[in-house]
């Protein structure tokens, strides 16, 4: 029989590769070793170990690493091909748990690389001024690699908390028309008051496809709302909201909380779905879902933003007290958002979007548009990323809805293409309509008026047409307040361009106008001249 001998040379070889046998290797190459499994580790998950350590576990964590790989390109491949396909994913209750673990996981695991990737090195055979500089670098790749995917994870989940505090669990619902019609109610819900009385309506209206939108703003006093068919308030109401001038479409929330709840059975918020019922009607679309924002939570979500950038038109009082009901007139204001550019935060953002006091509720409508849209163009990816936990955290104490949670991510999808679209826009008084219509509405117009602004944007609209009331063509954008009422008045047509508009910063005679100025005015008992001073201030431009 023969004996099988191994070659010595061979062995000699194998016990002196500084890779894996770093024992007999110099100071340099040791250094240089550590530096080599430390971004092995980082780039590829599993090769330190199958060079320099164990091989078993070296190659599970590889094949674990050459999945994610592939799931990585797939991804890219899916949100490059069916965006709506990936974002529903991440947003449904189900998927983004399935990812949350999925992350925890690999996070988890690729630290336990890291420290494996510390007992390989040997730091003991490192020359002493080295040691210190391979921990921090090590702890640096593991915080830059488990970190990641666990802040990822964190992020999704609390996504995750609060789509499920906001949104429901209900149906996915169809656009009709072609179109998903959202309405947006701003209001008040203090312990004291059952039910919310919006403040601000407007209905955003979405093109399935393409993504473009309109938004028509309702005002609030707008009076004989008619209620859409089917609803259970037309059988209440069947010839409109019209008892009387209590009977506003703002009301419609509070009446149906306290009064006609039960005709809503298995409804989570009958009042706000008898105001999309009204709205519905009024402007002769169906409305499918409602998104409802507590004002008394809203400067939290600014806040939130780091603040909002707008240019002001005019000045914009935060009104005082009420001292006189019988004419809405306010004591001196506790303060003034001065005209030209501003950074609000979240009180004087509340405030600019609500203040109506020495202009129309008109004036306070463009304001509240011009709100929204700073908020849209603002929240841009580095805001998110910076301070999502707490833009996240506010929009729970903000937001209500009955839009499907699991229907969020087509419509987040569509939100993405509409961000740098052009936005029609048609208000339900000045200056598209005239300030007496919200009393006396004519319904027959109001429809015909939105049917031409949802029109899409490959069939004419009716822009080279005269329209009643001299108003200006649906979805054409416009200034408002006062001045806007002025031009309707006289059939010229507003800047088309949102932004073409210069400040009010002086007086007539172009002395600089100052809140100790109003002041002055104020208690003077001077409101008409506060009013002339103020009188552009829906002009809003978002920076």
């Amino acid at each position: 029989m023969t004996t099988m001998h191994s070659n010595p040379h061979q062995n000699g070889s194998a016990l002196t590769d500084p890779v894996r046998y770093p024992s007999g290797a110099s100071a340099p190459v040791r250094t240089k070793r550590a530096f080599v499994l430390v971004l092995l580790t980082l780039f590829i998950p599993g090769s330190a170990q199958i060079v320099a350590g164990d091989r078993k576990l070296g190659r599970r964590a590889l094949r674990v690493t050459l999945t994610v790989w592939a799931l990585a390109l797939l991804t890219l491949f899916t949100a490059l091909v069916n965006r709506t396909l990936l974002l529903s994913i991440v947003t449904h209750p189900v998927g983004s748990l399935v990812v949350i673990v999925i992350l925890v996981a690999l996070a988890l695991g690729w630290a336990y690389l890291f420290l494996n990737t510390l007992r390989i090195i040997r730091p003991a055979l490192l020359a002493p001024g080295m040691r210190p500089i391979i921990s921090v670098v090590l702890v640096v790749a593991t915080l830059l690699a488990s970190g990641s995917l666990g802040y990822v994870a964190y992020v999704l989940n609390v996504s995750r908390n609060a789509i499920g505090s906001i949104f429901n669990a209900g149906p996915a619902i169809d656009p009709v028309d072609g179109r998903y019609n959202f309405l947006m109610m701003g209001g008040d819900a203090g312990d004291d008051r059952t039910g919310r009385r919006p403040d601000s309506l407007s209905v955003v209206s979405v093109d399935a496809t393409t993504g473009e939108s309109a938004i028509i703003s309702v005002p609030r006093n707008l009076q004989n709302a008619q209620f859409s068919e089917g609803s259970p308030m037309r059988e209440i109401y069947p010839e409109g909201y019209n008892c009387g001038d209590e009977c506003l479409i703002n009301a419609v929330n509070t009446e149906v909380t306290n009064n006609y709840k039960d005709l809503y059975p298995g409804v989570a918020d009958p009042g706000a779905q008898a105001t999309l019922e009204a709205v519905s009607g009024t402007l002769g679309i169906t409305v499918q879902a409602y998104v409802l924002v507590d004002m008394d939570g809203f400067a939290k979500l600014i806040d939130a933003m780091g603040g909002i950038r707008i240019r002001a038109g005019g000045w914009v009082p935060i009104s005082g007290p009420v001292t006189d009901e019988a004419n809405g007139i306010h004591g001196m204001p506790d303060g003034w958002i001065p005209a030209g550019d501003q950074h609000l935060d979240g009180f004087h953002a509340l405030w600019y979007g609500r203040s109506r006091e020495f202009v129309d509720d008109y004036a306070r409508i463009a304001r509240q548009q011009c709100v929204q849209q700073a908020m849209l163009k603002q929240l841009d990816p580095a805001t998110l990323l910076t301070k999502f936990e707490d833009i996240a955290n506010a929009g729970t104490k903000v937001v209500e809805s009955n839009i499907s949670s699991a229907q969020l991510g087509s419509f987040v999808d569509l939100a993405l293409k509409s961000k740098n679209q052009p936005v029609q826009r048609l208000t339900i008084g000045p200056p598209d309509f005239e300030a007496s219509f919200s009393t006396v509405p004519d319904f027959d117009l109001i429809h015909s008026r939105v049917q031409e602004l949802l029109k899409p944007s490959n069939q004419p609209k009716a822009d080279d047409v005269l329209l009643p009331n001299n108003a200006p063509a649906a979805g054409t954008v416009v200034a408002a307040g006062p001045v806007a009422n002025g031009l309707a008045s006289t059939g010229q047509q507003p800047s088309p361009t949102s932004t073409d508009f210069t400040p009010v910063t002086t007086t007539p005679d172009g002395t600089p106008i100052t809140e100790e100025l109003l002041n002055g005015l104020k208690a003077q008992g001077d409101e008409q001249g506060i009013r002339d001073l103020v009188a552009t201030n829906g002009q809003c431009a978002p920076l």
